[in-house]
């Protein structure tokens, strides 16, 4: 076995280092385009929940300034009906020959009143249908967005400690070449 020399083994650390400088610039490299793909794909996929999400939130709006609408109504509607059974007390009690036609009209009004409120049940159910639907659908966006979140960290944290550990690994074993040879120059 021939005798190494100090020249050759320093040439031979010169190499071995040069070799895994290059090594980590390359998985250095890989990991930015790795990385760039990624923040591309995110910022795209935010980009088009958000195109998704602002539409229904602007709807969920609306919809519900409506039924604030609707209600205000129905609610003048219950007060101008109590306004409307007080005057006609006050007008039975001033008529009373014509108690009979007027009790007739009276029974006309509450029922067209009955429809009308039973109309506005109605409405009013249909509108909170209608938000709930929405809010289920805000709340199914938003918890893909934030599974895919999640994913693209695990993806991440994957793509960045894979490397460090290999690095890490090259590091140790470039380490104990060095120890090694340091400790065979010694017992010369």
């Amino acid at each position: 076995m021939p005798k190494l020399d100090n020249q050759t083994i320093l040439l031979a650390l010169a190499a071995a280092i040069v070799l895994a400088v290059l090594l980590q610039t390359i998985i250095l490299l890989a990991m930015f385009v790795t990385m760039r793909k990624v923040i591309n794909a995110i910022r795209e996929e935010a980009a088009s929940l958000r195109a998704a999400v602002m539409p229904v939130i602007y709807d969920a709006q609306e919809l519900l300034a409506s039924s604030r609408v609707s209600l205000a109504h129905s609610q003048e509607l219950f007060v101008n009906s109590q306004k409307l059974l007080t005057d006609a007390q006050g007008f039975f009690t001033r008529v009373s020959p014509k108690i009979e036609s007027t009790i007739g009209n009276v029974a006309e009004i509450t029922r067209a009143l009955q429809t009308q409120s039973a109309e506005m049940q109605s409405s009013t159910l249909e509108i909170m249908d209608r938000v709930r639907k929405q809010s289920d659908r805000i709340d199914a966006m938003v918890s893909k967005f934030l599974n895919t979140v999640d994913r693209a960290g695990g993806y991440v944290t994957n793509v960045v400690s894979a490397p460090v550990r290999q690095i890490s690994g090259v590091l140790r074993s470039a380490k104990a070449i060095i120890e090694s040879l340091r400790g065979s120059g010694v017992t010369r």
